[in-house]
């Protein structure tokens, strides 16, 4: 029998963890482990084990960054050690459809798609109505995001650019998973961490495809764009990139800093924090 493993890492977002948790109890096959990494949130960690969540990992940032990247490889490992063949990634914000897991498991053991990166579409919500969303009734709101491949729910959509590749929602193998090496956690904070793995399974032979019926639903959050709050990690987290790809992730967030003022492109084509000319009001991005 597979044994799936469900990893989640949050801070914060306590409501939407909790809603995470009553749509999982819908699932028509609920995750054999359930796991959650925290990232400086005591208050979550203790809810979390007082639901009956199977192991609960905790790790703080550097100067304030969230560590995206080792919480998922510790998630990732606290599944492998309770014997999982198959690990899925939630984002916590994510409600499952009842379908996702069982899609994703059975999308890991099928011919055709169990040595690849396994994706589902994903739709952003608005805002819940008085009540708060209806569980039982996602299925009607379903509308995928645009940017990425949304096969039916009955389809597989087999490759793709790995630059498409997000960690919201996607499943692997546990033999996959130590063939990509997880993570690269020289990542810190906001942005690149997802992308670079993408391109690292593309590297070690791993293709995408994109599992119909494994869809999940965005819950609704104040979003920033350009993401002026997360400048630094962008920057920082974008010349990581370039300098183990020889690429700019994220150019669109970059572009829209440097026609803001906030960034400047460099005489290499990098880019970089704007320096203030102190004769000049200072110009922060916006939180």
């Amino acid at each position: 029998m597979t044994r799936v493993g469900l990893v989640t890492i949050a801070r914060g977002r306590r409501a939407h963890w909790e809603l995470q948790t009553a749509a999982l109890e819908r699932s028509l096959r609920r995750p054999d482990e359930r796991i959650l990494v925290t990232m400086g949130d005591p208050s979550l960690a203790r809810a979390a084990r007082d639901a009956g969540t199977t192991a609960v990992r905790e790790t703080d940032g550097e100067e304030g960054l969230l560590p995206l990247a080792r919480a998922r490889n510790l998630g990732a490992q606290a599944a492998l050690d309770r014997g999982v063949d198959v690990l899925v990634f939630l984002d916590v914000d994510c409600l499952p459809a009842p379908a996702l897991v069982g899609a994703y498991e059975a999308a890991a053991r099928a011919a055709a798609t169990r040595d690849c990166l396994l994706s589902g579409p994903v739709t952003y919500l608005d805002p819940p109505p008085p009540g708060g969303y209806d569980l039982d009734r996602l299925a009607e709101l379903d509308s995928p995001h645009p940017a990425r491949p949304a096969p039916g729910p009955d389809e597989v959509q087999l490759g793709g650019s790995p630059d498409l590749f997000w960690s919201l929602s996607f499943a692997l193998t546990a033999d996959l998973w130590g063939r990509i090496g997880g993570f690269h956690e020289g990542y810190a904070g906001y942005g690149g961490e997802d992308t670079d793995f993408g391109w690292t399974a593309r590297a070690r032979g791993v293709p995408m495809a994109w599992i119909g019926g494994a869809r999940a639903y965005h819950q609704h959050h104040p979003v920033e764009d350009p993401p002026r709050r997360h400048l630094d990690a962008i920057l920082r987290n974008g010349a990581l990139f370039h300098r183990r790809w020889g690429t700019w992730p994220m150019r669109g967030w970059l572009d829209a800093f440097v026609d803001e003022g906030i960034a400047v492109r460099t005489a290499d084509g990098g880019y970089a924090r704007r320096e203030q000319d102190p004769g000049l009001p200072r110009r922060t991005p916006q939180t």
